[in-house]
C-alpha cells in the first residue's frame, strides 16, 4: 500500500483546483439554468472524488508520508467547508426548498458569510499550492522531509493571510473614501517689505474684511493682519458681513463675502479669497505676495518700464524672428508687473530715435542682437543726461557692445564668453556647461542690497556671460561700480573649447557694472540670459532682477524678500527622471532580493557549521 502512496500527489489537487474553477464557473459566470447547475454539480463531485482520493492515500501512506497526506487532505476539507459557506448565505436554498434567501431573514450572518468564505477558501489553497510543490521535490525519496512539508504550509498561509489583509484594506478605503491631507500647510507671514511698507505709512490705509462668522478664512487672514497691524498705528482693519453690512458692502464695491478692500482715501483695492479653507490654503501660503501688491499701489507714484525692441531684443509674447529660439521674459515682466510696475514696450515707432517719451521711467535693453540707430544712441544719452535710468544686459554671443553708451560712462562690454571648470552649474552634463557661471560675490552697492545681505547663500546663474571693464582714469561726475563678481577661477574661453589655455587668465571678473551720473543711474549686466524664463527662476536671480529694478525706479524701500509658504517644486532633468524610474523598477526590489538572499545563505552556513559540529562531537564520543 506504501507504493500508492508514492504515486505523483499534484493531479490530485488538480482535479481539486479544477473542481473548484467548475463550481466558481457555474455560480458566478452562468448564475442561472441548467449550465450552472451541471458546471456546480461536476465541479462538487471532482472536489469530493479528489478528497476521497486524499483519505485513501493517507491510510496507505507511511508514518512519514502520511503527514503530508492528512495535511493536504484538512486543507481538501477546509476548501470545502468555504463552498459550504457560499452555498448558504447564496441563492441555492431558494432555489432547492423555496424558501427565503438569508439575507432577508437573516441580514447581519448573509453579510458575515459572504465576507468569511473567501479568505476560508484562500486559505486552503494556498497552502496546498505550496505543499504540492514542496512534496513533489520528495516524492521519490525513501524518506520525505515533514520540516519541508510544514515549512510550505506556513508560507501558504502567510501568503493567504497577507493577501486577505490587502483585500481587507482595499476594501475598506473604497467605502470609507476619506482623503487625508497630509501636506504642509501655513499662512504666510507678513514679510520684510510688506512689514516696512506698513511702518512708514504717511497717511491711514484702512483693510475692511468680509467674512460669515465662524470661517476659518477668515481668521487666517484676520491672523495674518493683525500682525501686521503691529507695525503702526496708520494701519486698521475692520469687520463685516456681506450678509449683514450690505450698506458697507455697496460703499466698497463688494459683492460676495470672503474679500479684503484696501482703502486710502477714495482708492479702494480688493483681493478676493476662496471662501473654504481647502481651496483657500493656495492662496493663503501666497497672502503675503498680494497684500504687498494692494499696498504697493496704495503708496508708490505710477512708473513706467519700456523695454526697447527693434534690434533683436528679448521679448515676453513671441520671438521677433523664426530663426530666434531664446526663452522669452514673460516671467520678469510678471515680476515688474508684481511691483505695480507699468510695463511696456520701446521702439523707434514710439519715438525712440528722436527721444525717449517723457513718461518713461526706465528703460530696459535686454539682450539686443543687432546695433542701433545713432539717433537711438543719441536718445539713450540725452536721457540719462537728464537723470533717466537705464538697463542693459547683453550677450557675448551677439557682439552688440553698446559702447556709445557705455563709454561715456567710462565702462567697456567684452564680448568674450567667460567659463569655468570647477564652479558650474550643470544642465546637459557636457562640457557646454562649464559657461554656466556661479556668482555669489557682492559688494555693499545699493543695488544689490538683498543679494549682499544672504552673501553666499545667494548665488546667481548667468548661462554664458561676457564681463565688462571700468576705466580707471574716469572723471569724478561718474561713480562707478562693480557690484557682482565671478568665481576667482574663471576664465574667458576665447576659442570656445570650454577648457583653459595658455593666455586665458583666470581671475573674478565684473559680471555686473552700476553708473550714477547726477540722478541718473545706469545698470549693466554681462549676460542677459539670467532674465529669461528659464533662468529667471533659478538660484537668486529673481532676487537680483527685483534688488535692480527697485534701485533703478528709486524704490530701494521696497527692496527685500517677499515671505511665502508656497512649496517649491522638485525638477529632475530627463536623465535624472531615468535614473529615478529604472532605480525604482529594477534597483530596489534587485537590492530587496540581495538581501534575502544573503539572509538565506547565512542561515544555511550556519546549519551546516552546526551540523558538522555535531557530527564531530559524535564522532568523538564513539
Amino acid at each position: 500500500m506504501e507504493v500508492t502512496a508514492r504515486k505523483p500527489s499534484g493531479r490530485w489537487s488538480a482535479l481539486w483546483g479544477v473542481g473548484m474553477l467548475a463550481v466558481f464557473f457555474g455560480e458566478r459566470m452562468i448564475g442561472s439554468g441548467t449550465g450552472r447547475g451541471v458546471a456546480t454539480i461536476a465541479g462538487l463531485l471532482m472536489v469530493l472524488a479528489a478528497i476521497a482520493v486524499r483519505a485513501v492515500r493517507a491510510r496507505a501512506a507511511a508514518p512519514d508520508r502520511a503527514v503530508a497526506e492528512r495535511t493536504l487532505l484538512g486543507f481538501y476539507g477546509l476548501g470545502m467547508l468555504a463552498v459550504v459557506l457560499y452555498f448558504i448565505q447564496s441563492d441555492l436554498p431558494v432555489a432547492l426548498w423555496s424558501g427565503k434567501p438569508l439575507e432577508h431573514s437573516w441580514p447581519r450572518l448573509a453579510t458575515m458569510l459572504s465576507a468569511l468564505w473567501p479568505p476560508v477558501w484562500l486559505a486552503a489553497a494556498s497552502p496546498i499550492a505550496l505543499i504540492e510543490l514542496a512534496y513533489a521535490q520528495v516524492a521519490r525519496a525513501p524518506r520525505i522531509e515533514v520540516g519541508r512539508v510544514r515549512d510550505a504550509m506556513f508560507t501558504g498561509l502567510g501568503l493567504a493571510a497577507a493577501l486577505v489583509f490587502a483585500f481587507s484594506i482595499a476594501y475598506v478605503a473604497s467605502e470609507r473614501d476619506k482623503k487625508v491631507d497630509l501636506a504642509y500647510f501655513r499662512t504666510t507671514r507678513p514679510g520684510e517689505v510688506t512689514r516696512r511698507i506698513v511702518r512708514n505709512l504717511d497717511q491711514p490705509i484702512e483693510v475692511a474684511g468680509f467674512f460669515p462668522s465662524g470661517s476659518e478664512v477668515a481668521e487666517e487672514a484676520y491672523n495674518y493682519l493683525q500682525d501686521l497691524g503691529r507695525e503702526s498705528g496708520q494701519f486698521k482693519i475692520v469687520h463685516y458681513d456681506f450678509d449683514i453690512d450690505p450698506i458697507k458692502a455697496k460703499e466698497y464695491g463688494v459683492s460676495t463675502n470672503s474679500v479684503l478692500v484696501f482703502s486710502r482715501g477714495t482708492r479702494h483695492e480688493q483681493l478676493g479669497l476662496p471662501k473654504e479653507i481647502e481651496s483657500a490654503k493656495n492662496a493663503l501660503k501666497n497672502l503675503d505676495k498680494e497684500v504687498q501688491q494692494r499696498l504697493l499701489m496704495m503708496v508708490k507714484p505710477p512708473k513706467v518700464a519700456g523695454i526697447v525692441q527693434g534690434h533683436g531684443e528679448r521679448t515676453w509674447d513671441r520671438p521677433t524672428s523664426d530663426t530666434d529660439k531664446r526663452p522669452q521674459i514673460k516671467l520678469f515682466r510678471d515680476l515688474l508687473v508684481d511691483q505695480t510696475y507699468d510695463v511696456r514696450y520701446l521702439s523707434a515707432a514710439d519715438g525712440l530715435a528722436q527721444d525717449v517719451p517723457k513718461d518713461i521711467s526706465v528703460v530696459m535693453v535686454i539682450g539686443p542682437q543687432h546695433p542701433y540707430l545713432p539717433e537711438e544712441y543719441a536718445a539713450l544719452n540725452r536721457f540719462i543726461d537728464r537723470g533717466g535710468r537705464l538697463l542693459i544686459a547683453l550677450d557675448p554671443e551677439n557682439h552688440v557692445d553698446f559702447h556709445e553708451v557705455l563709454k561715456p560712462l567710462y565702462l567697456e562690454y567684452k564680448d568674450v564668453t567667460l567659463a569655468n571648470e570647477q564652479v558650474f552649474a550643470r544642465r546637459t552634463h557636457q562640457d557646454t556647461d562649464r559657461i554656466n557661471l556661479i556668482a555669489n560675490t557682492y559688494n555693499s552697492s545699493p543695488s544689490v542690497t538683498t543679494l549682499q545681505r544672504l552673501g553666499s547663500r545667494a548665488f546667481l546663474i548667468l548661462p554664458g556671460a561676457g564681463w565688462i571693464n571700468t576705466d580707471p582714469n574716469r572723471k569724478a561726475d561718474v561713480t562707478v561700480d562693480a557690484p557682482i563678481k565671478a568665481h576667482h577661477a574663471t576664465f574667458p574661453d576665447k576659442n570656445g573649447n570650454y577648457r583653459q589655455d595658455p593666455g586665458e587668465e583666470k581671475r573674478a571678473w565684473e559680471l555686473a557694472a552700476t553708473a550714477v551720473k547726477k540722478d541718473a543711474r545706469v545698470f549693466v549686466l554681462a549676460d542677459s540670459d539670467l532674465f529669461d524664463d528659464e533662468a529667471l527662476p533659478a538660484g537668486a536671480n529673481q532676487l537680483l532682477a527685483l534688488d535692480v529694478a527697485h534701485w533703478l525706479f528709486g524704490d530701494e524701500a521696497y527692496t527685500g524678500q517677499t515671505s511665502t509658504e508656497a512649496d517649491v517644486p522638485i525638477s529632475h532633468t530627463r536623465k535624472q527622471d531615468v535614473v529615478w524610474f529604472y532605480g525604482t523598477i529594477f534597483l530596489a526590489p534587485a537590492l530587496v532580493i540581495l538581501a534575502g538572499l544573503g539572509v538565506t545563505r547565512g542561515g544555511r552556513r550556519r546549519r551546516r557549521t552546526a551540523d558538522a559540529g555535531g557530527a564531530r562531537t559524535e564522532g568523538a564520543a564513539s
